[in-house]
Parts: structure tokens; sequence; C-alpha cells
């Protein structure tokens, strides 16, 4: 059985998630991009991905409590199953 953290971590789980997952494809695609595939690649791609996950996930912290306010202002709240 796997013990799951509590739900007060919430907070900080999902935008280390998010942070992590979402700076590793944007910084892999720029990286790409920018010097093409060549045999230094990945080890371009890892320091691009850590200055990008340093950016994106204190980043996300500040963000995330607007983002949720935001949607909620323009997404209907799901309504009540009888």
């Amino acid at each position: 059985m796997s013990k799951k953290l509590p739900p007060r971590y919430n907070a900080v789980a999902m935008p280390l998630v998010l942070s992590v997952l979402m700076s590793c494809l944007v910084s892999a695609v720029s990286t790409a991009a920018s010097t093409g595939f060549s045999a230094g690649l990945f080890a371009l791609w890892m320091k691009a991905w850590g200055i990008s996950w340093l950016v994106a996930f204190p980043s996300l912290l500040l963000v995330l409590p607007l983002v949720r306010v935001i949607v909620g202002a323009i997404v209907q709240a799901p309504q009540a199953r009888r």
C-alpha cells in the first residue's frame, strides 16, 4: 500500500509537478529548435531545463491562485448530482 501526501500539500504538489513537466517539454522544444539535433543537445537541454524550472516553479506558486480565480469566473461550476 502506497502512502499519499495529505491534502494540505496540494498547493505545492500541483505546481511542482506542473512546473517539472511543462519546463521539461518547453525547454526541450526550444533547445532543439535553436540548436538543432546535435551531439550536445541533451547537455544543453538539461541546462536549459534546470534554469527554466527555477523560474517556472516559483512563478506557478505565485500565479496559480490568480489562474484559479480567472478560470472560476469563466467556467461554470459543476452541478451537484441527485
